[in-house]
């Protein structure tokens, strides 16, 4: 047994390891590769101005809340030091910043969906182990981050309607 969590504490170090490689990567540099000063210039952040149209209708389509999104693939506690970097705040100081990016409601359907969708590459890992394919894996990713977009948007909703 403990060969097996030895060899899966390897390869969720190493998946774990690349990501956030990555994500400092898209967070460091612009389009053009030059180191980025603010964070909003970053590719990053470009990749969360791309996205953020598809998260409007849950009530945070604001880009720093889809990078923190984005970030967060590499594990789930990414999120409030992303929002905390692109709030300009302390994590300490982050609960009153975020009063700025969202509404009581708004919030419940962030965290809905924060909660629902793909947990970490780690895990990605293990479901394409488990499942032998790619094609597979990237499909339960795709539908976990469906039934997330779906439960927050319920949320929201009844929240609007007991509102």
């Amino acid at each position: 047994m403990w060969e097996k969590a030895k060899d899966f504490l390897q390869r969720a170090f190493s998946i774990i390891l690349i990501a956030t490689i990555v994500v400092w990567f898209l967070q460091s540099f612009d389009v053009r590769l030059n180191v980025v000063s603010d964070s909003a210039n970053s590719l990053l952040a470009l990749l969360g101005r791309l996205l953020a149209p598809l998260f409007k209708p849950l009530g945070f389509g604001d880009w720093r809340a889809v990078t923190a999104l984005i970030s967060g693939f590499t594990a789930k506690e990414a999120v409030v030091s992303t929002l905390a970097v692109l709030m300009n705040t302390s994590t300490a100081e982050l609960g009153g910043a975020l009063g700025g990016l969202f509404s009581p409601l708004t919030a419940v359907s962030f965290l809905v969906f924060t909660l629902l969708y793909t947990p970490c590459v780690a895990a990605v890992a293990a479901i394409r182990r488990e499942l032998g394919s790619g094609l597979k894996t990237l499909g339960v990713v795709l539908m976990q981050c469906g039934v997330a977009w779906i439960a927050a948007f319920v949320a929201l909703r009844l929240g609007a309607l007991l509102a």
